[in-house]
């Protein structure tokens, strides 16, 4: 069974010249040497981070962290945080848009993803991703316990995990229907009784003149072609990372109403006419 989300519409045609391409590789660059830099030390810190602290892991969210930041000075792209990231036990949600989530989530402050399998082998981010200690998702149907379980356990842990509800990807036009099924986690008993969840709004804007999904990748668009149209772009556009009020747990009867309030929240954060498509 797939969740992957496809447009009534085609993905917007892609040319690229030989300056776009140049464009492209002249900022890849930088971000690949800081890729292999930072994952090289990220190791070297694992090896003492993991004996010493486990799962609690204070350390190595900070490199993603770093590394994200960095992102967007060799990408070109602008980068607007309204509200602020919360602190203390809890977990965030967010509407899904792109792979590159992962940079403007990050960049904000440290995070420990959920992430679908396939992320695990996208080059240079996936292994990062996995030094990072992201939690990879594989949605059969037989390992649901199991990975409820491991969720469990790491915010047990004290980590901050940020989930994408909608379970894929979109054109970032729209806010699809949350599935409720990872929201029971965070209404276990065994977390801190003032666990709280926060809902995040992620809005990409194109550069005038370019299509407005830009930045969205969806339906069976291929990572690395999606990946160099967006590291080509010239003028970049940016995206607003905008984190709601937290939502405490123990304020709601059952994971549906949980759910249910962070996607209200989530798409309240849309532009009005943004709203209309979800």
């Amino acid at each position: 069974m797939t969740t992957t989300w496809n447009s009534p519409e085609p993905p917007d045609p892609v040319h690229l010249g030989t300056a776009d391409k140049l464009r492209a590789v002249l900022r890849l660059l930088p971000l690949a040497l800081i890729l292999l830099v930072s994952l090289a030390a990220l190791l070297l810190v694992r090896m003492v981070e993991a004996p010493l602290c486990g799962l609690r892991r204070p350390v190595t969210p900070v490199f993603q962290h770093l590394v994200c930041r960095m992102f967007f000075r060799c990408a070109g792209m602008r980068l607007k945080v309204t509200g602020k990231p919360m602190k203390g036990a809890g977990a965030m949600v967010s509407n899904h848009v792109s792979w590159l989530d992962i940079f403007s989530l990050s960049a904000p402050g440290p995070v420990f993803f959920v992430s679908k399998s396939e992320v695990r082998n996208w080059p240079g981010i996936g292994h990062l991703a996995r030094a990072a200690g992201t939690v990879f998702i594989d949605r059969k149907r037989g390992e649901a316990k199991r990975q409820q379980d491991q969720l469990r356990e790491r915010l047990a842990a004290g980590q901050r995990l940020m989930v994408f509800p909608e379970g894929t990807s979109t054109d970032g036009k729209r806010v699809l229907p949350f599935k409720t099924s990872l929201f029971a986690v965070f209404l276990d008993k065994g977390l801190d009784p003032l666990f709280q969840v926060q809902p995040v709004t992620l809005l990409y804007r194109a550069p005038e003149g370019a299509p407005a999904r830009l930045y969205g990748w969806w339906g069976d668009m291929e990572f690395g072609g999606n990946f160099l149209k967006v590291m080509a772009a010239r003028p970049q556009g940016g995206v607003e990372v905008i984190y709601h009020p937290p939502l405490r747990v123990a304020d709601f009867p059952d994971r549906k109403a949980l759910a249910a309030e962070c996607e209200r929240r989530v798409r309240e954060g849309m532009p009005w006419d943004w709203q209309q498509a979800g």
